[in-house]
């Protein structure tokens, strides 16, 4: 199952916040964006549940990170 993450980061925290994600290990790719999000994390994981879990436990709690949004992928 694959997610992208939308983050809205405080600022002047961006390149930490950004840096932190990319170490992540389910985290495929998180790049800086233009918008009302300030970067996108792609994410994959087998199970929904392994997901929330890494949004909860390894993404919110990243000093710098204030709010997410999370956007399933459908395979059609």
């Amino acid at each position: 199952m694959k997610a992208y993450i939308l983050i809205k980061i405080r600022a002047g925290e961006l390149n930490q916040v950004v840096t932190e994600l990319r170490k992540l290990p389910f985290v495929k790719s998180a790049d800086v964006t233009f918008g009302p999000y300030d970067a996108v994390a792609v994410v994959e994981h087998n199970e929904i549940n392994g997901i929330g879990s890494l949004l909860t436990k390894s993404i919110q709690p990243i000093t710098g990170v204030e709010q997410t949004l999370t956007c399933l992928v459908m395979d059609l």
